[in-house]
């Protein structure tokens, strides 16, 4: 597909760089580690479709909550744009003393953006009130190779891991090790999102939940993040017809997730506007609610695999503008394989469906209840469970009721007995194959599906403890194969970064890349 303006990042070959265990992490090249000066410019105008559950970093484990996150906050490492290479950002440098103690040395001089004093104690005290809190729509999950965190003094954090770990420089550039003032946040317990205080490029001047927020650049952020625009008013908008309206209309500068492939399209022929898109890394699944009373049963979860036609999904669903997915792990990615196709077949096959389904003595039709939240995803959500409907139906082995409910709810629901099947999207939070594997086979994955297996759970330990870029992939391969046999999820489809822009907007290019962070820093408007 053909944009105004079309960038692309060459994955496979960019992962490959980020397994360097037991690597030094500089604090970057580029930027002075001085005292902000005023940003120029105009203030940028942002609008999303995209919820947010939580500003507080122990609460949230979503695109919408992160992509405010990644600005008002900061991380001992990050990565920047187009890179793979963690590099300091609260850090000075950080380094990997055996493979179960990792070290890290902050700047000088760090403050948070209300001038309070940031010291390794603030950052032990958010790695620490994260794994306390565990909140289930949180990230602590990401911290789970953390034993204990020393401060032995205001500029040193030492992480002692229970077991070797070549990814936690990794979890390190996320929100799930975001840094909190100790002095603000209570270390059992979330803080109200109006209230929240971080040391990143930009500092929260207001929020309205589901309506708008606030930033401005905040002048105490010591790192290489330097925020260009003055202020960020961020909109939210209910529906994507909405956000397409107003970037047409010029009321947003900026709008990144999500408009309809319909709406992509329409605004591709619009001279007015330029439709930016990036190499893409975002997945969209459904899972099955592994230990409820329909799904517990594995043949009617290997009957559905057979039923799948995710052709049918990119065409009548998407528009052709997402790709057909075979593996819960993005194509691209050193050891992915295209293990459903392997198992199941490209298109569907209702005869072995209808097999497994008797060899295992289960009456048909099966009924199944399947649930997908209708904004969170973007309007085509509803057209992707159409199709997953009328396929399973269509086979007439399946009798399938639909329900739905928005985000902040449907996070509780699907953890609880809602749905048989239901759908969730995800973005890596770092880019290598083990952030699709160890969040979704480790322990029922983070959304608490009941899946469990001793052999993924060794596979993931083994293949976070080796160097060997040779023997990960095999094991990247093995948990695959795993979960197309075992059908914990049904993997659908992968698709781009895309974005869309008003003119003497500069920057957006720059940060479409697979990781999915929105950099407000980098974006300006003159």
């Amino acid at each position: 597909m053909v944009s105004k303006r079309f960038r692309t990042l060459a994955i496979g070959a960019a992962t490959a760089a980020l397994l360097l265990p037991l690597a030094a992490c500089g604090s970057g090249s580029s930027g002075d580690s001085g005292s902000q000066s005023s940003a120029k410019g105009e203030a940028i105008k942002f609008g999303t479709t995209d919820k947010v559950t939580s500003l507080d970093p122990a609460g949230a484990y979503d695109l919408g909550s992160w992509t405010l996150m990644y600005n008002l906050y900061q991380t001992l490492l990050t990565i920047p744009a187009g890179k793979n290479k963690p590099q300091g950002d609260a850090a000075q440098s950080c380094e990997y003393k055996d493979p179960k103690t990792f070290t890290c040395t902050l700047k000088p001089d760090l403050k948070f953006s209300n001038g309070d004093a940031l010291t390794s104690s603030d950052v032990k005290f958010s790695i620490d009130r994260n794994l306390k809190i565990k909140d289930p729509n949180g990230a602590s999950g990401l911290l789970a190779s953390v034993k204990s965190v020393e401060a032995p003094d205001e500029k040193t954090v030492v992480f002692h891991l229970n077991k070797p770990d070549t990814t936690f420089q990794f979890i390190l550039t996320t929100n799930a090790s975001a840094i909190v003032d100790e002095d603000v946040f209570a270390a059992d317990k979330k803080l109200a999102d109006d209230k929240i205080i971080g040391s990143g490029s930009y500092k929260l001047d207001q929020y309205k939940p589901n309506d708008s927020a606030i930033l401005s650049a905040n002048e105490n952020y010591q790192g290489d993040k330097k925020a260009k625009a003055p202020r960020i008013f961020v909109s939210y908008y209910p529906e994507p017809a909405q956000l397409k309206q107003a970037i047409q209309r010029a009321e947003v500068d900026i709008a990144w997730r999500s408009l309809s492939p319909t709406d992509i399209n329409d605004l591709k022929k619009d001279d007015k506007v330029t439709v930016a898109e990036g190499a893409g890394s975002e997945i969209r699944y459904w899972v099955w609610k592994v230990d409820g009373p329909v799904g517990k049963k594995a043949a009617i979860r290997k009957a559905a695999a057979y039923l799948i036609d995710r052709q049918a999904i990119v065409k009548n669903a998407y528009d052709g503008t997402v790709d057909p997915l075979y593996s819960i792990v993005a194509p691209g990615f050193p050891g992915q394989i295209p293990a459903f196709k392997d198992a199941y077949g490209a298109s569907p096959d209702k005869a072995k469906a209808a097999k497994v389904l008797k060899d295992a003595k289960i009456s048909t039709p099966v009924k199944l209840t399947i649930g997908y939240t209708p904004s969170h995803y973007g309007p085509n959500a509803v057209d992707e469970a159409t199709q997953v409907q009328r396929q399973l139906d269509g086979s007439g082995l399946f009798k399938v009721n639909v329900k739905s409910s928005e985000w902040t709810q449907y996070q509780d629901l699907y953890k609880q007995d809602a749905y048989d099947m239901y759908m969730l999207g995800w973005f890596p939070d770092f880019l290598d194959a083990d952030n699709y594997l160890q969040p979704f086979m480790v322990n029922g994955g983070f959304y608490a599906n009941g899946y469990k297996s001793a052999k993924a759970n060794k596979l993931v330990a083994d293949e976070e403890a080796t160097s060997d870029q040779s023997k990960r992939e095999e094991d990247f391969k093995e948990l695959q194969n795993l979960a197309a046999a075992d059908v914990p999820f049904i993997p659908t489809w992968v698709g781009k970064n895309v974005a869309v822009y008003g003119p003497g907007v500069k920057g957006v290019e720059d940060t479409l890349d697979p990781s999915f962070i929105f950099r407000f820093w980098a974006v300006s408007k003159s």
